[in-house]
């Protein structure tokens, strides 16, 4: 791939892959009930933690497969990675009331792939 707009591309694609990574992490801790997570963080949670845990693993796992279909470009891999981007920044805006610096962010980052995929996201990486 060559042109305007790789460099949106590739920032996607990265902020794909690594929020995917931190979102499976993210669960797996729930999960295990680590220290990580307080009782403050339990507000955010509309069940359980690990109720919770499971949509975050999930989360992931879109995130990942968004990342690898940006990768591969096309129209899908564009219209796949912004569906995923939005359902992370409307999971970043549940952690805004305990962690707001960080989902805000958070959130920026997931307005930034949206755009970046929206505008130059048709472009794949294997030519």
């Amino acid at each position: 791939m060559q042109g305007k707009g790789l460099g949106w591309v590739m920032f996607s694609w990265v902020v794909l892959f690594t929020a995917g990574i931190m979102s499976i992490i993210h669960g797996v801790l729930a999960l295990g009930n680590s220290s990580f997570w307080t009782t403050q963080d339990y507000r955010v949670v509309f069940s359980d933690l690990h109720t919770w845990a499971w949509i975050v693993i999930v989360l992931g796992v879109v995130e990942l497969l968004a990342a690898a279909s940006v990768w591969k470009g096309g129209s899908f891999g564009r219209y796949f990675g912004i569906f995923a981007a939005s359902i992370a920044l409307i999971n970043w805006l549940f952690w805004i009331p305990i962690q707001p610096g960080w989902a805000l962010i958070a959130s920026a980052m997931a307005m930034m792939v949206i755009y970046g995929l929206a505008v130059y996201g048709g472009q794949g990486f294997e030519d």
